[in-house]
């Protein structure tokens, strides 16, 4: 006992542990405050917030999965090579040799949870009316994380390199290449020109963007994986920060209408 005394009077534990175990409600905060982790929770919160059958925890599942997706797919990456020579071959070795095919199975069947998952809580959050002031720019918020999401299952569709993926993911972009204004095939292509010339082309339109060429090719596999693998989820996480801070500072989670 007198040896934890003096190491808990040390300078070098007072530098790192800045209060005492929290005994009572005061010191509970300050710990909480000063906390390389707990500071990411609020100090106090609503009994409702804490109540599964009102937000069913989807939030934190949702995010939980995230963190699924992205230790997983680390691993992955050491043995997944984005080239036309090779992905195919490593996809199946990832399914049927390495770790009995489980990491790969998990990363997989994660993010089917995952897009599930973030729309029932988006379903949750309107239903429940959490999307009204002071709460509206945290629902822009979510949309985007909705919309990320769904970006992030569809760039994760090409690395397999299949029959299946290639041609989803040319369905996919060809439907990007209608869109209006972006595409070249969509309403409102033709309005955008310069000097007469028309600035939205066949090789200058959002589905041109995704796949650095006019069709589904080894740069449109190389595209896919540096989105699926670096972009995409910095965004995420970016926004992720940005939609856990705005339920702090809009007074936590709404309440019952």
């Amino acid at each position: 006992m007198r040896l934890i005394q003096r190491i808990r009077r040390s300078q070098l534990y007072r530098s790192v542990i800045r209060h005492p175990a929290p005994r009572d409600r005061r010191n509970r905060a300050a710990v909480v405050l000063t906390n390389l982790v707990l500071h990411l929770h609020a100090v106090a919160i609503s009994r409702h917030a804490v109540r599964i059958g009102y937000t069913w925890c989807l939030g934190g599942i949702a995010f939980f999965l995230m963190l699924v997706e992205t230790i997983t797919g680390v691993l992955l990456m050491f043995y997944y090579r984005p080239t036309t020579v090779h992905a195919y071959r490593d996809m199946l070795e990832l399914r049927d040799v390495v770790s009995f095919g489980m990491v790969r199975e998990i990363h997989r069947w994660g993010a089917h949870a995952m897009v599930i998952i973030v729309m029932l809580h988006m379903l949750r959050v309107f239903l429940t009316g959490s999307y009204r002031p002071p709460r509206e720019f945290n629902w822009v918020v979510g949309v985007m994380l909705l919309l990320l999401t769904l970006f992030l299952a569809f760039t994760g569709y090409l690395l397999p390199w299949d029959q299946l993926s290639m041609w989803a993911v040319t369905v996919g972009t060809n439907m990007a290449g209608a869109a209006p204004f972006i595409g070249h095939e969509g309403p409102g292509s033709a309005w955008i020109t310069a000097g007469g010339e028309p600035l939205i082309t066949s090789q200058s339109d959002v589905r041109y963007l995704l796949l650095g060429a006019s069709s589904v090719t080894e740069e449109t596999l190389n595209r896919f994986y540096v989105l699926h693998c670096i972009a995409l989820p910095l965004a995420v996480f970016a926004l992720c920060a940005l939609h856990f801070w705005r339920v702090r500072k809009d007074g936590g989670i709404s309440g019952p209408l």
